[in-house]
């Protein structure tokens, strides 16, 4: 085995101590130009990346039509990774750029100072009783709550509080479509795909907002 050069011996601490934040720099350049090139050839189906909030890490999808996806950790990132492809399309990468104003719009969200959405939105997810939901839940107002037998009524089936409220449990897009501002009809929480954790921090992030400081 053949000792190294002066030159090399000098630089291989170097190298090693920086290979590990270089790897990751050009991996990630590589990933961004990968992920260029299939959208420049219409490749591209599904954008994804992930952001820390206060509740937790998001993970957001988007199609060119819009987010079509947002998933909180407990779901399990991955699984809902594979049931995109599976039901959406398989041409699917890290792609951040497509999701750059979604990430914008939900730090301001969160930050206190955007109280509505305008990213646009892909509700291929969903279908029938089911999106007539979530149409409605922009409805609900920043900071304000209703119950789910009104949002069964807003959406035009007013005996149908249990498939509003699976509406909400299955909502694709929750945040963006506030589905945690949708409680039981005796004020309780009732449930949510993020957690009850999340639901009141999201409900006490608006309550505060909107109230502003003392």
């Amino acid at each position: 085995m053949t000792s190294p050069t002066s030159d090399e011996a000098f630089l291989a601490p170097l190298h090693e101590k920086d290979a590990p934040e270089n790897d990751a720099a050009e991996l990630q350049a590589l990933r961004e130009r990968l992920a260029q090139s299939a959208a420049d050839a219409g490749l591209l189906d599904v954008a994804y990346r992930t952001v820390d909030t206060p509740v937790g890490t998001l993970l957001l999808a988007a199609t060119e039509r819009g987010v079509a996806r947002v998933a909180f950790a407990r779901e399990d990132h991955d699984l809902v990774l594979a049931d995109l492809a599976a039901r959406i399309s398989p041409r699917i990468l890290q792609a951040p750029g497509r999701l750059e104003l979604a990430v914008r719009e939900l730090e301001e969200y969160f930050d206190g100072g955007r109280q509505t959405f305008d990213v646009a939105l892909d509700l291929s997810l969903a279908a029938g009783f089911r999106r007539e939901v979530l149409v409605q839940l922009p409805e609900v107002r920043y900071g304000t709550t209703v119950s789910y037998s009104t949002l069964a009524k807003r959406s035009g089936r007013p005996l149908a509080v249990r498939a509003a409220a699976s509406a909400c449990a299955r909502n694709p897009l929750p945040v963006l479509l506030p589905c945690h501002r949708i409680v039981r009809s005796d004020s309780s929480l009732g449930g949510y795909i993020g957690g009850l954790e999340a639901k009141q921090a999201l409900l006490t992030l608006e309550t505060s907002s909107e109230t502003g400081p003392a």
